[in-house]
């Protein structure tokens, strides 16, 4: 199921990461319910997909956003939210929290709307490059992630690794060519369709690998999921 297919930045290079992507937010369908709050909802590419499962979507980011402003709640994310405490059912946060200074506090204010046995699915960039710099501020293991959770308060913590070191490699790899794609028109058209060749090759001979060569330490991200008791 191709969920993310009108994500802005799904594109010829990095299709793979939005593929797998899929995958795990289909996964994890049964979690979606009730009052569903997307917290750095950007866009929101996610929503008319989410609201098959939830009852309510309400996507919450900061008036600053260096996306398309589309947010139901303005609030920094950074700092005590405007939403009434355990009024939430479940909460969704993707490729945000690397964004935040203070991920401690979101954590703890994800924790606190939600309702006791409420869960919260989050996703994290691992080994990535920097983007949408200057507000790009870390970079969780799986480990550090695990500690964060624990320590806010979250119980039934699991973390997953997003990809394996394959997939992971060959975005790296798609990224640094992208570069390459410049000069006078007649040019990029040309080294545009080469490496449009190349990356639907190599995206699909990565996933492969990653089936049967196990490297899940160097992996392009996490997943978790974890509940409020």
């Amino acid at each position: 199921m191709t969920i993310s297919h009108s994500h802005p930045n799904r594109q010829p290079h990095n299709w793979l990461i939005y593929d797998i992507g899929d995958e795990w937010l289909n996964r994890f369908k049964n979690y979606y319910k009730g009052n569903l709050y997307d917290l750095g909802c950007g866009e929101m590419p996610y929503k008319s997909w989410l609201l098959n499962y939830a009852d309510s979507y309400t996507g919450v980011d900061w008036g600053s956003s260096l996306h398309e402003l589309k947010a139901d709640v303005l609030a920094d994310l950074n700092e005590i939210l405007p939403i009434e405490s355990e009024a939430v059912d479940t909460v969704i946060s993707l490729s945000v929290m690397e964004h935040l200074r203070e991920p401690q506090m979101f954590l703890s204010e994800a924790h606190r709307i939600l309702k006791p046995g409420g869960a919260m699915i989050l996703q994290v960039p691992f080994m990535w490059w920097v983007h949408e710099a200057p507000y790009d501020y870390y970079r969780y293991t799986r480990y550090g992630l695990q500690y964060l959770f624990e320590k806010t308060g979250f119980v039934d913590v699991q973390v997953y690794p997003q990809t394996g070191f394959w997939t992971m490699w060959t975005l790296k790899f798609n990224y640094q060519t992208k570069r390459l794609i410049r000069g006078p028109w007649p040019i990029r058209k040309a080294i545009g369709l080469l490496l449009r060749g190349l990356w639907a090759v190599n995206q699909r001979i990565a996933l492969q690998l990653d089936k049967h060569w196990k490297g899940e330490a160097e992996t392009a991200g996490y997943f978790v999921v974890a509940k409020k008791a």
